[in-house]
């Protein structure tokens, strides 16, 4: 995607790596089995406290729990859309279809995404009150 923003901060390689970056890298490849680090991580790298409490939150939320990792990659996708981060719907994309998702259950995420926006914009622009049945 040659039209994308340069970053904001470097992309920080293994080499150029803080021992204590150095550690999270290693935690995230041992942790997700692979030795690919993404350029999120590599970026949030510039901020070492940061990547740390990033990577905790990430292993602790998406980890197996009521909602399987794959559901919880869906909704991230969701809520990725409607902020509009490529980078999350791109990488959380790779990650649900890692998991099992198919392309029918992306294309009606993404449709039941697309109706949630618009319902949620009806209700606010028409200030409707929630229903007692709800509260």
């Amino acid at each position: 995607m040659g039209d994308q923003m340069p970053p904001m901060f470097p992309i920080i390689s293994d080499e150029e790596a803080s021992e204590r970056v150095g550690a999270v890298f290693a935690d995230i490849r041992e942790t997700r089995n692979t030795d690919f680090i993404n350029n999120l991580w590599r970026v949030l790298a510039n901020d070492p406290a940061a990547l740390e409490t990033t990577w905790e939150e990430i292993k602790r939320v998406m980890a197996p729990g009521e909602l399987s990792p794959m559901i919880k990659d869906l909704i991230y996708i969701a809520v990725s859309a409607t902020n509009n981060c490529t980078y999350c719907v791109r990488s959380h994309t790779a990650s649900a279809k890692a998991k099992g998702a198919t392309d029918e259950m992306l294309l009606e995420l993404q449709a039941v995404t697309a109706l949630a926006n618009k319902t949620n914009r009806i209700a606010i622009g028409m200030q409707v009150p929630v229903d007692d049945a709800f509260i």
